[in-house]
């Protein structure tokens, strides 16, 4: 089924600015730097007695710092990533990220102050700080982990001219390639495509087509591996320089636990019972290779479509479909989907230059957030979208809470993407009649499952072993070898390797811009496969207690705030109950093939 283009939205930005020359634009610029210069004259206000209302009010002040500079940088980054090659919007975005350690220097001596204060004055003025309660509580637990005022300093101003522009490099680098397709059923027909649109064909029916498009994928990140390494060793040094020895942390991974606010241990747990959980998902390669005809399952046909199941959807039929399945869990959902696009926060057209992927960016709690995707008009670019709304859904439900405390930790900030996700799906099983397409439908859940859960960590895995291998010497050449065992070791012999793939890290992002991100979607996943479990099980009852976590926010600690709906995090029995679910559908998938 072919569907014809449609002009795609492009996302309106006025609800921040209209340009940098913008009134408001320079106002707020200006407004910035006066209300730091106020912070910084309260100074002497600080000490162990300080009262309750005076200490309400240092944190108002801030809060207003971050919400008027937030403005400016998420103006900044959005018109970046609306195109990466603007040189314009690059400088922009690199000035500010100077202005923002500048202005994080002027205001550290209170978090300095508040991480060093006497636990016993602390405590009244945390119980007196309200919605504020949590993100003060968590700024303590980074007291052990804290320099000198004069250190913080420069690691502040060090970050923008070191790790923050090799990541701008990284992502200018990558995102000028334009990939050249030959055409396997029109010879000697080239298309010229950006990323995603060339990784559209990695789902491709023909499968000389999907051989191709990871060749010419691969072929054009190759030309610059070296680069690209040198690029991701120099950020790994920084990591470990800072985070290990000048901060005194474990270990790599345990500086980001330590920000999601998650015990090393339930990472720890949840990485482990991935792994042991391997072989389901080679039991499932082993099924599609049986569907799609094959005796084993090539890396280069994992996202195969299934017989004639190349559904394809237009724009105006998968927000449709979207909005369908929001209001039929709760009409709340539903509602806040369509405020995205009522506010033309929605930039869904491929073009070269922008960024690829997706993603949602909540700029601050007062404005709806800003989605970003590159539609391709197959099923995945559906489910992704209802990724990227559940995501500004998330962020509307918790835009009760102060700046500090709205945005979810990383380990909750996949929930609501990842049930939209679910939705979506179930609505299309339930919508189709023709077994072909179910089952093609199932595939894909599993696809997205294995994507989602499984891929994730055995990237968090490598990057355990990737930050060890360069600290002890390794050259990033050697990583591509040890990527590679990395997939052996996650496909065993259920699936067949091409080389090629051992350079698959360098074209993962995350990597790059935030080291040990990725077991967040794992965490994510199995969560949501949990709690999607209870909705099927108690129906709309289910409902409130879904919003509830949603609303929190970051305002609660994530452990705390799942034990309250009955979930510990803390035992392997817990993840492995997301994997019960999994399981169920590859022996929906076997009955169906037979």
């Amino acid at each position: 089924m072919t569907v014809a283009k449609e002009q795609l939205p492009h996302w309106d930005l006025s609800d921040l600015f209209l340009s940098t020359e913008d009134e408001l634009f320079l106002k707020s610029v200006e407004t910035l730097d006066r209300l730091v210069s106020r912070f910084e004259d309260r100074r002497a206000e600080l000490s162990e007695t300080i009262d309750a209302e005076t200490f309400l009010s240092f944190l108002q002040q801030l809060e207003e710092i971050h919400t008027t500079f937030d403005r400016l940088y998420g103006f900044a980054g959005l018109k970046f990533y609306e195109n990466t090659q603007d040189e314009k919007a690059l400088n922009l975005l690199t000035q500010l990220e100077q202005k923002a350690a500048e202005l994080e220097n002027r205001c550290l001596f209170f978090s300095l102050w508040w991480k060093k204060l006497p636990q016993a004055s602390a405590e009244g003025l945390i119980k007196a700080a309200g919605d504020y309660r949590y993100w003060l509580e968590k700024q303590r637990s980074f007291e052990k982990y804290t320099l000198s005022e004069a250190e913080e300093k420069i690691i502040n101003l060090k970050n923008v001219s070191g790790v923050q522009a090799l990541c701008r490099l990284y992502d200018t680098i990558t995102n000028r390639y334009i990939f050249q397709l030959e055409d396997a059923e029109a010879p000697h027909e080239v298309k010229s495509l950006t990323r995603d649109a060339l990784m559209a064909y990695v789902r491709h029916p023909n499968s000389l087509m999907r051989e191709r498009a990871y060749k010419v994928l691969y072929d054009v990140f190759t030309r610059d591996a070296v680069l690209l390494g040198q690029i991701y060793q120099a950020i790994v040094q920084d990591w470990n320089n800072e985070k290990v020895s000048l901060r005194g942390f474990s270990s790599p991974i345990a500086a980001r636990n330590l920000e999601n606010d998650i015990p090393d241990e339930i990472v720890n747990t949840l990485l482990q019972v991935c792994e042991e959980k391997a072989p389901l998902f080679q039991r499932y390669f082993r099924l599609k290779a049986k569907a799609l005809g094959m005796e084993r399952l090539r890396r280069v046909d994992l996202y195969a479509p299934l017989g004639n199941s190349e559904r394809r959807f237009g724009w105006e039929e998968a927000k449709a479909l979207i909005y369908e399945a929001f209001q039929g869990f709760d009409p709340q959902l539903a509602s806040l989907a369509e405020q995205v696009f009522a506010a033309r926060h929605v930039d869904a057209e491929d073009r070269p230059g922008k960024q690829s992927g997706a993603f949602c960016w909540s700029v601050v709690p007062q404005l709806t957030p800003w989605v970003l995707c590159n539609y391709q008009y197959q099923v995945r670019d559906v489910t992704t979208l209802a990724h990227e709304l559940g995501h500004a859904v998330h962020g509307l439900l918790a835009s009760k809470h102060t700046i500090f405390t709205y945005q979810a930790p990383l380990p909750l900030a996949e929930t609501a993407s990842t049930f939209g996700e679910m939705l979506i799906t179930d609505l299309m099983l339930q919508k189709e009649s023709d077994p072909a397409l179910r089952s093609a439908l199932l595939f894909q859940q599993l696809e997205e499952a294995y994507a989602t859960v499984m891929r994730q960590a055995y990237f968090s895995i490598f990057e355990r072993q990737a930050h060890t291998a360069l600290h002890n010497g390794r050259s990033p050449s050697e990583l591509s070898e040890m990527y590679f065992q990395n997939l052996q070791q996650q496909f065993g012999t259920a699936l067949e390797l091409d080389p090629m793939f051992r350079w698959e890290w360098i074209t993962i992002p995350h990597f790059y811009q935030t080291p040990f991100y990725v077991y967040a979607y794992s965490f994510g996943q199995l969560l949501v496969l949990s709690l999607y479990r209870r909705y099927r099980q108690m129906g709309k009852a289910f409902v409130p207690m879904y919003l509830d976590i949603l609303s929190a926010g970051g305002s609660q600690l994530p452990v705390v705030l799942l034990a309250k709906h009955g979930m510990d995090v803390a035992q392997p029995s817990f993840w492995q109950g997301g994997f019960e679910i999994i399981e169920g559908w590859i022996e929906e998938c076997e009955r169906i093939q037979g």
